[in-house]
Parts: C-alpha cells; sequence; structure tokens
C-alpha cells in the first residue's frame, strides 16, 4: 500500500533531475544527494523519472534503479509519483508494475507518442497500465503529447485515474477540469514559468523542473497565493521567470544542474544530446553569466543565486 494517499500529494513538487558522471553513466552516489538535498529544502514530494529526469533518455532498467535508490533514500519521507511513459504499453506496464514495489505513492505517463496515436488507443494504453497495478494514475498533459480537455475528461472516467499533470498554459482548462470532471479530480499545474496561475485557477499543486534549483522560491509563491497576497505571488512568479528564461536559453537541465552543484549538491551533468560534461571553464563562465542577471536585474532570495 501506497504511505501517502493521492489527495494528500499537494504542494510543491520538483520534477527530479537525474545525475550523471562525466561520462554519462548514472550516479547513484549525486542521485541520493539529490533526493536529500531537496527533502532538505522543504519541498513536499518528488516527481522521479519524468522529463526533466530525462527518462527517455534512459533504458528501463535504468529507470527502476532510479526509482529503487530514490525509494531508498527517501524512506517514507515524502510522497514520490513514478513517470512510467513509454511508447509501449509493454514497457511502461513493467515499469509500472516495478514502480509499486519499489513503494511509490502514484504513478504517472505521457500519451504514448511518435506514431500519431487514435483516441481510443490513448485511452486503451492509459486503461491497460492503471489496470495493471493498484498506484493512482496521473495522466500527464503536455504540449509535444497534448490531451486536451476532453480526453482528459474521457480518461477520467477509467478506475485509477485520479488526476492530470498539467503543462498545457491553457489554464482556463484547470477551471473546467474542476467544474466539469469534479474537484476530487487532481490537478498538478507543470508550467513553472505559469505556477502562480496554475494555483489561481485552482490547481491541487505545482511540478516543475526549476523546483530542483530554487524551491524556496516557489514554496513561497504557493504560500502567497495560499494568502490571497497575489501582489507578493507575481513578485515572486518574475523573479523565477527571471532565472528560467534565462537558463532555458543557457541549456534548461544543465543550467538547472549546475546551479543545484554551486549550492552544494552535485546533481552531475545532462545526457547528450541535451548536454553532457562542463568543464571549469565553462562552469565559471556559467557563473559570470548569472552573476551578471542577478546584478543587472537586482534579483534577491534565490538561494543559488545569493550563493555565487
Amino acid at each position: 500500500m501506497p504511505a501517502f494517499d493521492i489527495k494528500s500529494i499537494t504542494g510543491v513538487l520538483p520534477a527530479m533531475v537525474t545525475p550523471f558522471d562525466e561520462n554519462e553513466k548514472l550516479d547513484e552516489k549525486r542521485l541520493r544527494a539529490v533526493v536529500n538535498f531537496l527533502i532538505e529544502r522543504q519541498v513536499e514530494g518528488l516527481y522521479i523519472t519524468g522529463s526533466t529526469g530525462e527518462s527517455f533518455l534512459m533504458s528501463p532498467e535504468e529507470r527502476k534503479r532510479v526509482v529503487e535508490v530514490t525509494m531508498e533514500e527517501n524512506r517514507g519521507r515524502v510522497p514520490v509519483i513514478a513517470h512510467i511513459g513509454a511508447i509501449s504499453t509493454f514497457h511502461s506496464i513493467d515499469l509500472a508494475q516495478h514502480a509499486e514495489r519499489a513503494g511509490v505513492d502514484a504513478i504517472s505517463s505521457v500519451p504514448p507518442i511518435y506514431w500519431g496515436f487514435s483516441a481510443d488507443q490513448i485511452h486503451g494504453y492509459y486503461a491497460d497500465i492503471t489496470k495493471s497495478t493498484k498506484l493512482p494514475m496521473i495522466a500527464y498533459n503536455v504540449p509535444m503529447a497534448a490531451l486536451g480537455f476532453d480526453m482528459i475528461k474521457r480518461l477520467s472516467s477509467i478506475d485509477g485515474v485520479a488526476g492530470v499533470k498539467y503543462t498545457a498554459t491553457t489554464h482556463h482548462d484547470i477551471i473546467r477540469i474542476k467544474e466539469e470532471i469534479g474537484q476530487d479530480f487532481i490537478v498538478y499545474s507543470g508550467a513553472d514559468e505559469m505556477a502562480m496561475s496554475g494555483l489561481s485557477f485552482g490547481a491541487d499543486g505545482i511540478i516543475g523542473s526549476f523546483y530542483n534549483s530554487m524551491p524556496e522560491i516557489w514554496i513561497a509563491l504557493r504560500d502567497a497565493v495560499a494568502a490571497g497576497n497575489l501582489a507578493e505571488a507575481r513578485r515572486l512568479q518574475e523573479i523565477g521567470n527571471a532565472v528560467i528564461f534565462f537558463s532555458l536559453s543557457r541549456g534548461g537541465i544543465p543550467s538547472i544542474k549546475r546551479a543545484m552543484a554551486w549550492m552544494g549538491c552535485d546533481a552531475g551533468y545532462a545526457r547528450s544530446p541535451l548536454g553532457g560534461f562542463i568543464d571549469q571553464a565553462a562552469d565559471d563562465k556559467l557563473k559570470a553569466e548569472f552573476r551578471g542577471l542577478r546584478d543587472e536585474r537586482k534579483l534577491s532570495g534565490v538561494a543559488f543565486l545569493d550563493a555565487l
């Protein structure tokens, strides 16, 4: 049985990075450090082996090992959602059943991609995976494999589909989901640059890449929205967005990992073609560029920028 009920999994959940070493091998020591680093910063859960976790650049065996190591290191401290999506239903079921044995609290999946699957095939994919375990399923609406409101509503009728990770920017549909599907259908807003919007429109929590490198900003933003202090929430969103857009132009995931390293948590490197090894000269240059951003925009309260 999961340690955490899906309805209790709310708040700020990093889409956790997966550390690789200088030779692009999975680095379990660094992975354990990442798990502890995030939990110590008071995040409210972990979303693992997703897009930010570079799952589609890993073998099934590596993905399983990330789940195992994360659960070993977590020791039940926070809830864990494991993304188990693959093009093949067969492989997704295998990953889902392994995640259940490892003790995760919920599973999640993008719809099958590449071949342009029909609505019936996508529905069958989620139905088959969900019935293969007792874990709640969080469907994943992402722009490169968009589900759309009608499909989300259809998927909600599958026993075990408990919610959706909504990474599209059409946040008016978050209101529709809550109104037409029901308040108990969990919605996680997945667009970091629109966290304030997602929460304001009724999302139960936020899952994002940059919650790895600056969780303090998003936790404070969540608290500001909850308190009705939208001016403060907007200020924090603007800080977060300044860092996000600056980082994306320099390689999003590699920049996140280096920012974590500058705070004392060596999150390793990205796998090619996303990134790869960054030598000292490149790291120094990146640091200098982030210092320039901090000073030019007068950004404060971002721990990794303050550490530079």
